[in-house]
Order: C-alpha cells, then structure tokens, then sequence
C-alpha cells in the first residue's frame, strides 16, 4: 500500500506533492463548542521534548482554552494500543482520548475496531500513501534512525552501523526504548539489520537481531532505555534513535554534554509516526479539535521547530509557508538520500520477528 511512500515523502524540499492545499480551513464553530464543553483532552505518550510537543500541547490549550490530561509520556506504541483496550468502558482521566503510535499499529487497530474514523480540514494535502482511505489513521511525521553521541566520552564518533561494533564502543550503545514493545527501538534493530543484509528488507528483521546479539555480547550493548537524562550522565553514549528526538535531547542539554548527531551511511530507515482517536474517546469533540490543530499549518509548524519533518511539508514548503530559519536548524538533505521508507508489510514481518525472538536471539532486557 505504502510502497511508493520514499518517492512521495522525500525529504527534500523538492515538491514532489501535488496538491490543493485548504490549509486556511479552520475547525466549525460547532466542534470548537463541543470540545470546550467537554473541556478536557486526554493524550498518551506524548513526550514534552518529543518532536517538538512540549510547545504543541502548550499552544493548543492557550488557543481553545482546553485542559491537557497527559498520561504516562513515556509509554510505547504497545502500551498505548493496550490503554485503549483496558479503558473500553471506562469515562475517567486513565481513558486516552488519542494516539501518536507506529504506522503499523493504525492499520491493526483499526482492525481491532479500537480507533475511530475523522477527516480533517486539511485532508487533501496528506498525500493518500500516508493515510487510511476512510480517516481512521493518518500519518503525522517523520524521520529517520539516527545515532545521538556523547562527544565527552567518545571522541571519534561512529559512520555507519558497523562501526558500533568496534571495541571503541564497549558498553556504549544503547536503544530508545524496548524492541519488545516500543516502534522506536524495534526500527533501530530494523535499521542495522537492514544495513547488515546490504539493503534486504525481508532478512532485516534476522539480520538485526543478530547484529544486537554480537553487540550485547561483546558488551558494547547497554540494556538501559536511551533518552536524555542517561544520555547525560554518560550511561549511554551513544544513543539510536529517530532523529528528531536525538537533536531534541541533544540541544536541550546546552552543550553539556557536546553531542552529535549521525545518520549512518547505510541502513537509514525513515519512520512515519500516524495519528488516530479511540473508539471509546471520553472526550470525542476536543479529539477531533486536537486533530484539527495538529493538521493546521500552525500545528504542523509546531512539530518542525521539534526537528520533525511533518506529514504536510511539502505542501507548506510549496506555498512558502516554512520559515528559513527552521529549515537551517535540520540536517542536510543529503544525509537522508538514501531513506528507505520500510512498507506496511515489511514493517508487520520485521516487528513480529524481532519483538518474538529479541529474548531468544539478543537475551537483553531493556528496561
């Protein structure tokens, strides 16, 4: 379905998108008065130095005067999914409203009947590879698997994903997150099994366990979930992640300590991240208004100041919407010519490969 996707999403500034946009649309005044009467919304997952949410969630409450119920910021992609499942019948402040997940779980939770269908305003500038035909899921950004170093403890900083293999590295690198559970980490084994198998998707998946299992055996694996505060304090050095979070954490600490942001030579696996509401949302209105403003212009601003390339780009870059300044702060175009844009069905094969047999293959519990 998302075969073409690499083509359509480039991540130059190159308009290959061609579309009407309709982003001057704004939400009814009718749906603005049935969120506000709800006058909560409940967001799961959504870290404050993720992809530039901090500012989001900040800029939509000062807009419509909605209160912001934040759960658990640091959960997965799975984790979201099963707060969806455990909340079925429940109205209260543990039921998300919403979901920033992995392009693969819109598909399966729409299966599962857990996800809702909404259209927003700007529907016809998402380009169609990047969304569910009917509205029950959509992409919102991307971007691609990146290596956020410590340039404190590692002096030469590694080029491509063999490199990590090096005793340079011993108990160095480390995942965002847990490949059992969490998208993020599950595309960082995906990505250097990519590398590994010279560019073969469908041994990607194999490939990746045993490039981690070499890694953690050699000791150069950490099993501790990479972020900024270890990041920081030298617990892991070297940190995979997708590139908007690694220059997020890595500006927010102001230069302590010095980092550096590498996309590898080889194996750069690109990522969209999609958007839906629950079936069972408590507050269904001030969901469809918090989808509204992420696909505004101004949402969509909103997580490139966070270093992510939103679903929308190319249609803000064609109409001259993109300030300069904000394409200056993002890697060069360059790095990512290579960016493979993994379809919905080599992500499901590669997920359930690695998230089954991480324990058997790597041994490693990432906590």
């Amino acid at each position: 379905m998302i075969s073409n996707i690499s083509r359509l999403l480039s991540l130059s500034t190159a308009l290959i998108v061609a579309s009407t946009t309709i982003a001057a649309a704004e939400p009814s005044a009718e749906l603005i008065a049935a969120a506000k009467k709800e006058g909560t919304l409940t967001t799961i997952a959504l870290p404050h130095s993720w992809c530039g949410y901090g500012d989001v969630i900040a800029g939509f409450k000062a807009k419509y005067g909605i209160e912001v119920n934040e759960l658990n910021p640091d959960a997965s992609s799975g984790d979201e999914i099963e707060a969806i499942k455990a909340n079925k019948g429940n109205t209260g402040p543990q039921a998300p409203d919403v979901i920033d997940v992995g392009l693969s779980f819109g598909p399966s939770a729409k299966k599962d009947g857990l996800i809702q269908p909404y259209k927003v305003s700007t529907w016809d500038s998402i380009p169609d590879t990047a969304k569910d035909a009917e509205g029950y899921w959509y992409g919102d950004y991307y971007g691609v698997l990146a290596l956020l170093v410590n340039k404190d403890l590692v002096k030469e900083s590694p080029t491509d994903w063999a490199d990590l293999k090096k005793s340079d590295y011993a108990n160095s690198v480390a995942l965002a997150g847990d490949p059992r559970s969490a998208n993020q980490a599950v595309q960082g084994v995906y990505a250097a099994g990519l590398s590994a198998s010279g560019g073969d998707a469908a041994k990607a998946g194999e490939e990746g366990l045993k490039f981690f299992a070499e890694l953690n055996k050699s000791g150069n694996f950490v099993p501790v979930v990479g972020k900024a505060a270890p990041f920081a304090q030298g617990s892991t050095p070297i940190v995979i992640a997708w590139d908007y979070n690694a220059l997020s954490w890595g500006e927010g600490l102001k230069g302590n300590p010095p980092f550096e942001v590498v996309v590898p030579k080889t194996g750069v696996v690109a990522g969209v991240y999609v958007q839906a509401i629950s079936a069972f949302a408590p507050h269904p209105n001030a969901a469809k208004l918090w989808m509204e403003y992420l696909y505004s212009d101004e949402g969509q601003l909103g997580w490139l100041k966070g270093y992510c390339h939103p679903i929308r780009f190319n249609d803000l870059a064609k109409n001259n919407k993109i300030p300069k300044e904000l394409l200056d702060k993002l890697p060069p175009a360059a790095a990512y010519e290579k960016a493979v844009f993994p379809t919905l069905e080599e992500q499901a094969a590669a997920k359930e490969t690695i998230t089954k047999n991480w324990d058997s293959v790597v041994g490693a519990n990432v906590q």
